[in-house]
Order: structure tokens, then sequence, then C-alpha cells
């Protein structure tokens, strides 16, 4: 009979969130880096080598692949006959393994979650707590699964209760194009089919910690083997849901998802609950075993594994921010790389929030936003010699209430953020002949590099949420919504979904 040691669990639980902070799992990178091989559309090619380059930065110098480093989620299986050597309760034992790995002074990792959810959303400075699922098995071992899921993926999760006879790759289709860009594709889509609301919702969830495998079932049915049912499901969505041409980071492309995971469990005839929950670019999940023999041991994958790619910032426009002017935004293309140069301002939800009780007050600013261009990014706390942490962009949809007021009020004529902006958003952009730029989700340490020095200017209370003053050198960024309003995040998915089904695909 195993016994689980208190302090071998919390070790293993803080090892293993450090572990996938810095570390995608290899089947990630073997599908992601067949993707980049095949892509022909050349913004997504471009976006997938900016991801590839980061997470192989990120595993050479252990620091954290996305700069929302998630809320911690654990699964565990323990076994019918395993006994506990602790005082400890489960949950507070992986709190206490997730506050360790999340203030580890050599890799620190950015607490983004909240306390009071619903009032007044005081962060809890440790991450903690996490949220846990136990089940309890057979045996005497323990089964654990820790991932690291970000706001942006997380916040497209979908659940729908569907009627018995309808069709769920129909509201599959039509629901992936409505979750846009946010969830940082291109990833993988996990689908729960059955149970209940809630049971689907799990399910879906721990799809996505599964292998990414679904070149074996091609190659089984390549065989001439029968496939399941789920098989064969996942084959449809994974060529259907590729044919909408969302393609990578929402730009347009052969690859919106890598695999697609189903789990199912039976559910009251009068129902069929579905769920979808994506796993974004910033994919991050280890599974390991507890025996008692001590705490987990974790191997660090071969960095032979990863593409040797660089990135080349030649062949962007440079643009000076100390000198832009709304005459020169007006010349940039959608579409276009540009090499943001000079000073760069940041902020994000609060600070917007706070921006916006200021001016409804007629209270004076703290900062100048005329002619300037800002950056929706919450960074990591830097270490040792860094100027700042891994600094990737936030979902951009969430500042679209607060885009008419900064461009009419505060003389601000540009923005840098991931995904897509919203009708209102890109009316208000079009209407001041300001231009919204995107940078790489999930490129958050490469991003990094591009920051020579970092001041908070405001709000120093809000942490991550602080507005900073960023000088970069040759920050790469696309013009996602150009002066006359147009999107690439539309104009790009109806290009590729016109050309997909004329282009023979070689699928790995």
């Amino acid at each position: 009979m195993a016994t689980i040691r208190q302090e071998d669990f919390i070790q293993s639980i803080a090892d293993a969130f450090q572990f996938i902070s810095y570390y995608h799992p290899v089947d990630y990178i073997q599908a992601l880096s067949a993707a980049y091989e095949r892509e022909e559309s050349p913004a997504a090619k471009d976006a997938m080598a900016q991801i590839l380059i980061n997470s192989r930065m990120c595993a050479e110098g252990k620091r954290p692949i996305c700069q929302d480093t998630g809320i911690a989620v654990i699964f565990l299986k323990i076994g019918m006959n395993l006994r506990w050597d602790a005082s400890m309760t489960v949950q507070e034992m992986c709190d206490e393994g997730v506050r360790r790995a999340y203030l580890h002074p050599d890799n620190v990792l950015r607490a983004s979650v909240l306390l009071d959810p619903a009032g007044a959303r005081k962060n809890s400075k440790d991450n903690t707590p996490a949220v846990v699922h136990v089940e309890m098995v057979a045996g005497d071992e323990l089964e654990v699964i820790c991932a690291a899921k970000g706001g942006g993926s997380e916040n497209k999760s979908k659940l729908a209760m569907l009627n018995p006879s309808d069709s769920i790759v129909d509201w599959v289709l039509k629901t992936v194009p409505d979750m846009g860009a946010g969830w940082c594709p291109p990833g993988i889509l996990g689908i729960g089919i059955g149970g209940t609301p809630e049971k689907a919702m799990l399910m879906a969830k721990e799809a996505i910690m599964e292998p990414v495998d679904l070149h074996l079932v091609r190659e089984k049915k390549a065989r001439g083997e029968t496939l399941s049912r789920k098989e064969e499901l996942r084959l449809e969505l994974h060529e259907k849901v590729n044919a909408l041409g969302i393609g990578a980071q929402g730009l347009g492309g052969l690859t919106t998802v890598l695999d697609v995971k189903i789990n199912d469990y039976p559910t009251h005839a009068a129902s069929l609950p579905v769920a979808i929950i994506p796993n974004c670019a910033a994919t991050r999940h280890v599974h390991f075993h507890l025996d008692g023999s001590g705490p987990a041991k974790l191997t660090p994958p071969d960095l032979d594994d990863w593409p040797r790619l660089t990135y080349d910032t030649s062949k962007g426009r440079r643009v000076n921010l100390d000198t832009l002017t709304p005459a020169e935004v007006a010349t940039w293309k959608p579409g276009e790389v540009l090499l943001l140069n000079g000073k760069l301002l940041t902020g994000r939800d609060a600070a917007h929030k706070r921006i916006q009780d200021m001016i409804n007050k007629g209270e004076k600013l703290p900062v100048d936003f005329t002619n300037r261009v800002i950056y929706y990014v919450g960074p990591v706390d830097p270490v040792r010699d860094e100027v700042v942490g891994p600094a990737g962009p936030t979902t951009a949809t969430r500042m679209d209430k607060f885009t008419e007021m900064m461009l009419a009020q505060t003389g601000l004529i540009g923005m840098v953020g991931k995904s897509e902006r919203g009708p209102v958003a890109i009316e208000s952009i079009k209407k001041h002949k300001s231009a919204y730029l995107m940078a790489v989700g999930g490129a958050a340490y490469l991003v990094s590099k591009a920051i020579k020095a970092s001041k908070v200017l405001a709000f120093a209370d809000l942490g991550m949420e602080a507005i900073y003053e960023f000088e970069v050198k040759d920050m790469p960024v696309t013009v996602a919504v150009d002066a006359q309003g147009v999107s690439v995040h539309e104009t790009g998915p109806k290009e590729w979904q016109a050309k997909i089904g004329k282009i023979p695909v070689a699928v790995a």
C-alpha cells in the first residue's frame, strides 16, 4: 500500500507548474512544426514561426511561454487504497504547491487569480487557490495532471444544450468562428459530449490534456482499419474546422486546429450537452504518477525536437513611435509587418477603467496620450538582469468598450493587442483614422527581448495592470485594422476559406 508524503506531493505540484511554464508538450511542438511546414499563408506562417521561436527560447531560458501564466488546474485520480502522510487537506497541499511555483525567485510567474470575483476582485498575489478535480479510482497510486490555462482561451469556452436530433458538427462549425482569435490558434479543441452540463464541460477540459495523436487515427484509417464513431468525428471536425480558413492568430490560413479531442458520457434521453474548451498556442500541461517513492521526476524534452528558426527583422517597415503622426498611421496597410521603435505605453482592463473614471470626473490624466500608441499587456515580473519578464499581448476585444473614449478624448492614435477587434472598435478606429496592430499571442518571451527599458508611469498599485512605458526596438507587429477600418481578421479568413479545397494539402 503506497503512502504519499505531504512534502513529496507539494513539491511535485510546484515542480510541475514551473516545468509547464517554459516547456511545451513535445507532441504539440511536433504538430505545430508540421503545420508550419505546410502553411501557405505568409501571415499565418510568420505567426507560427514566432510561436516556435518563442517556445525554444523559453525552453532554453526557463522563462514563461506566455505572460498569462494561467489559472492552476489540477486533476487528481486517487487510488482507493492509497494512504496519506499529511496534516493538510488535498486542496491545501495543491495550493501550497502552486504558491511555491508562482513565487519561485528564479522564474517568477504572473499571479492572475482574483479573490471576490463579483466584488473587489483582489489579486491573491500567489495565484491560489487552484481549481482541483478529484476522482477516486482503483489501486494505491496517485495520478496527477497539472495544467495552466490562460484567460484568453478559457474565455472562449462554450456550452450548448442541443436537442438529441441536432448535428454536433453543425454546432461546432457555427461556434468556432464566433470564438474569434482570442484563444490564440493554432491549438487544440477539447469537446465533451453527453452527461450533464457540468460533466460535458469537465470532459472537454480533460480532453485537451490528452496527447496530440490525430495523425495516428489518420494512419489507422489509411490502413483500412475500422474507426470508432469518436475517431470519425475527430477527423471530420479537424478537416471542417480547418476549412473555415481562420488560421494562426485568426489571420487566415490552412491550420486553425492541430487536433480535436473528444470525451463522451451517457446522457439523458431528452438531452445532448456539448461543450468546447480550446487549448491555445501556450498549451501547458504535464502528467505524472506518485507511488510513495518520492516526488515526481519530470524529464525535460530534447531541444532537438524544436525546429531551429530565426526571426528576420529586416522584412518589416520600421516605425519611430517618438515621432509618429496620424498622417504616417494612415499609410499603414492591412497585413503589413511593422517594427516598432521608441516609447510604447501599456495599459489594459483596470487602467482603462481608471482612465474612464478620471475623465468622467474631469480629472487630469497622469499620462499624455497625444500621438501615442498603447500596448494591451500585463507583463511578468523581471528576474535577474531582465528589463521586463515575458510580455505578450492580451485579448484586445476586452478594450473595445473603451476605444472610442481613448481615441476621442486622449489623443491616442494606435493600439497593440492580440486577436480581432469588434464592430464598435473598428468603427471608432475608422472614424478617428487610427490603427490597431496585432502582436502574436504565445510569443511573450520573444516580444520581451524587443523591450530595452521599462518604467511605471501611473497606477502603480495595479501591479502588472499599471501603465508602463516600454522602450522598444524592432518589436514585430502586424497591421490588423488600418485607418480605413479594414480588418485582416475579416479579410484573411474569407480569403483562405475560398482557397482551401482548391489547394492540395498534405496532412500529418
